[in-house]
């Protein structure tokens, strides 16, 4: 069996938003997060990574992040596995519209690590993540999200900062 190796993550945290919200007009739309079991809902072209790959992992849960007032389009994909005393976040990735300078909606990567932060709540592991980085986005994820550096590139989410997050992005969540 081909052993998988773990590449550092490497989404960048445009903004903290309280959903997501249009780059140009500033108009928050409200978000719909949910499990994708079939890989024909992911279009192999419209991602750089191969999230075919991902969702057939058995011990990973891939989620979808769309618009409740459009849930066909995906704004962004994160591949979680629950290690039984915290959630780790394997892939995340905003759609080829969401990256870059001419993106169409900021808060996407925000709201998919609160989602994992909310998931890890609610399987009672006090809101911890963690997570692989890429090194030279680490600084960036400390600034952004308030994660710690566990070693080398491994980082974490704790409680106070997952609890920030989690009631960003979800109003009505309650621990």
């Amino acid at each position: 069996m081909k052993k998988k190796t773990n590449i550092g993550l490497d989404f960048e945290v445009d903004k903290l938003t309280n959903s997501i919200e249009n780059a140009i007009s500033g108009e928050v739309f409200d978000t719909l997060v949910s499990q994708i079991t079939d890989t024909k809902q992911v279009k192999k072209m419209d991602w750089w990574f191969n999230w075919h790959t991902e969702i057939n992992v058995n011990s990973n849960t891939v989620f979808k992040l769309a618009t409740i007032n459009n849930p066909t389009i995906i704004h962004g994909l994160i591949s979680l596995t629950d290690k039984g005393d915290h959630i780790f976040m394997n892939l995340i990735e905003s759609a080829k519209f969401n990256k870059g300078k001419n993106k169409l909606y900021k808060g996407v990567a925000g709201n998919l690590v609160a989602f994992a932060c909310k998931t890890s709540f609610e399987k009672g592991y006090e809101g911890l993540v963690s997570f692989i980085a890429k090194s030279q986005l680490i600084h960036h994820y400390t600034q952004s999200l308030g994660a710690k550096l566990f070693s080398r590139n491994r980082m974490f989410i704790d409680t106070r900062e997952a609890l920030i997050l989690t009631t960003k992005y979800f109003k009505n969540f309650k621990l």
